[in-house]
């Protein structure tokens, strides 16, 4: 019998996740059904979508191999009926306090930087690259974690360094580079392009440096389909970047520089948001989503 969910006490919770104690090595981290976009967690959920973004994980954490926050398989007994399948046993770790983001692709707050700029998180680039460029070469551009409600910040390779110190942060910086690398290629072998992605890590209690959180899913990366992709212009994408481009339409009446919240999703964004969460997955991992657990 599996055990409920009351019967651990919860620890944290995130704009989509929340997690709870199992013993003092282990977590239940939970994917729930919640969206956020611009900082925000929307009033609007989208079904599945927390299945799909564990299963993603799930998958991701297999293909690369390497050391990874799994302590369990998706259907392990220590995971409650009424979240399985959108939840996972992990080892607890002492995570490192920055976000690890890959760029094979300008787009989003990496465009901004560059417009200003001419760099993104001081990494220099050409001139002349416009929306949807690909890159010379990924590019390690790391941000600030920030509380619920706040803006994660772009930082640089030497504000990490000075968090960090220069070894782990070297070590993040070539992790993050040869996961996107990878994964990039994976996708691109099922005609996707990863665009970008951002990592979490942590350290065991050897201080090893350990994968962990979410990895490679539609809430962390941008993923594009490859036909039709032309640069100069914002990509269709398999990710919330679509829920992302209807806050900011004139249909939805929000402001983003406002302080108000946006408003609730109609039916048909929610509809279409779910399927395109869907068919990342069943793309890219080749899986049917309709065989997950749960």
């Amino acid at each position: 019998m599996r055990p409920s969910l009351d019967s651990y006490a919860h620890l944290a919770g995130g704009k989509v996740r929340d997690l709870y104690t199992i013993d003092d090595e282990h977590l239940l981290l939970v994917a729930s059904d919640r969206i956020s976009a611009y900082d925000h967690v929307l009033g609007t959920t989208i079904p599945d979508k927390g299945r799909v973004l564990t299963a993603m994980s799930v998958f991701f954490f297999g293909v690369l191999g390497g050391s990874n926050h799994l302590a369990g398989e998706p259907d392990d007994s220590r995971i409650p009926e009424e979240v399985l399948g959108r939840a996972l046993v992990v080892r607890k770790l002492e995570m490192v306090p920055i976000e690890c983001v890959a760029r094979g692709y300008l787009t989003g707050s990496g465009l901004i930087d560059y417009n200003e700029t001419g760099s993104v998180c001081g990494v220099p680039l050409p001139e002349g690259l416009v929306e949807a460029s690909r890159l010379p070469d990924p590019i390690f551009t790391p941000a600030s974690k920030a509380e619920l409600g706040e803006h994660d910040e772009n930082i640089t390779f030497d504000v990490v360094v000075d968090k960090v110190g220069q070894d782990l942060a070297i070590k993040l910086r070539d992790d993050t580079l040869d996961i996107y690398g990878r994964a990039a290629n994976f996708a691109a072998d099922r005609g996707i392009i990863l665009a970008d992605t951002k990592l979490e890590f942590g350290l065991d209690k050897k201080g090893n440096l350990v994968l962990a959180d979410e990895v490679l899913t539609p809430d962390s990366s941008r993923y594009w389909p490859a036909d039709g992709y032309e640069a100069g212009k914002v990509q269709p994408s398999f990710d919330k970047q679509f829920v992302r481009n209807w806050l900011t339409s004139p249909e939805s009446g929000w402001d983003r520089a406002s302080d108000t919240p946006p408003p609730p999703l109609p039916a048909e964004i929610v509809a279409a948001t779910r399927q395109r969460y869907i068919d990342a997955y069943e793309r890219i991992s080749g899986l049917s989503f309709a065989e997950w657990v749960g």
